[in-house]
């Protein structure tokens, strides 16, 4: 908008609009997913002749007898209609404790694959949105490239570039999983759609030591886009697909483990912007961004191989451990245990 001569105003007022579409389409399109549907009992079946009873799966679990009878129905209670998912309130949940619930969210920073997500998001949040708009202004303003400042917002190519290349390999984490699923007799593992990570290893690392040695010595601009375009390659399958292992690891109390992790990246991530500036003037790009901060991504993301060999023998040790069993003793919603 500015190259094209428009105010810097109008970037906002359009901003505003699309906020407000996003908001209305928001409201009416996405429903609220804390919905306590009351399961029906037993009903007679219709097709019989001789009058026999279908049993609904709650009246199995409550008299074992009921098992000796014909069959075993798993009845589908209603959904709600359009106009009652609009509701802007829902129902409260007197089974769980207010407090017991926000507590037990942080509990997850004790699971190891959780805090890994933790950890890979606040990282790579912290490069994509912090470090990288940081420096880039302060970079391509000054001698030798001396750039107009409209022209900084031109870094979002990179992001576009890195991204775009990584979307057609989005299948490769599920089709993966598959093949090593029918190998394994049919029966999955959370850790089989790890594989596929293992290139971005080490492109990350790679990009932010392109950066670095190209912001320190002042080489030619394209450095300065093929950094941040090789980082946000490996972390669209390190969002992608890291956060996927977790929720396969632990699906059972999915929207407190999210919790966690929206509390714990962002905390991270201004971790690696809050002092950036200070840390490069005094020790320069290369140590700060090719050095200090390409050697805790590598070791973030080498966490890769560990999960693929020991993440189910972890997944076991915690089943025992007191996390386990305070979860399944705070959890009170059926189905609902870690």
């Amino acid at each position: 908008m500015l190259n094209a001569g428009y105010s810097w105003r109008l970037f906002f007022y359009v901003e505003a609009a699309f906020a407000g579409l996003l908001f209305i389409f928001a409201f009416l399109f996405v429903e609220e997913t804390s919905y306590k549907r009351a399961t029906p009992g037993s009903m007679p079946s219709d097709t019989d002749s001789d009058s026999r009873k279908v049993y609904g799966q709650s009246e199995v679990e409550k008299d074992p007898a009921a098992a000796e009878h014909v069959e075993v129905q798993t009845l589908v209670p209603p959904r709600r209609s359009f106009l009652q998912t609009l509701k802007p309130w829902s129902a409260i949940d007197h089974d769980e404790e207010f407090f017991m619930t926000a507590a037990r969210s942080f509990t997850y920073f004790l699971v190891p694959s959780v805090f890994w997500v933790i950890s890979t998001y606040g990282i790579y949040i912290g490069l994509g949105a912090l470090v990288f708009n940081y420096t880039f202004p302060v970079l391509i303003l000054a001698p030798p490239y001396n750039w107009k400042p409209e022209n900084v917002g031109l870094l979002a190519l990179a992001n576009i570039v890195g991204y775009a290349l990584a979307v057609p390999f989005t299948f490769t984490s599920d089709r993966l999983a598959a093949y090593l699923t029918r190998k394994n007799g049919n029966i999955r593992e959370a850790d089989m759609r790890l594989g596929v990570l293992l290139p971005a290893i080490i492109i990350a690392p790679i990009g932010l030591i392109v950066y670095g040695v190209t912001a320190q010595n002042k080489l030619h601009w394209f450095g300065l886009f093929a950094g941040p375009a090789l980082t946000n390659f490996s972390s669209y399958f390190m969002f992608t697909f890291v956060l996927a292992y977790a929720i396969d690891s632990y699906e059972a109390n999915t929207s407190e483990m999210l919790i966690a992790m929206c509390i714990g990246k962002q905390i991270i991530s201004f971790a690696f912007g809050l002092y950036l500036l200070d840390w490069v003037v005094q020790s320069g790009y290369v140590v700060i961004i090719s050095g200090i901060f390409m050697a805790v991504t590598l070791v973030n993301n080498l966490a890769v191989i560990g999960f693929m060999f020991f993440g189910k023998r972890i997944r076991t040790y915690y089943a025992g451990t007191w996390l386990a069993k305070l979860h399944k003793r705070t959890i009170k919603q059926p189905g609902m245990t870690a």
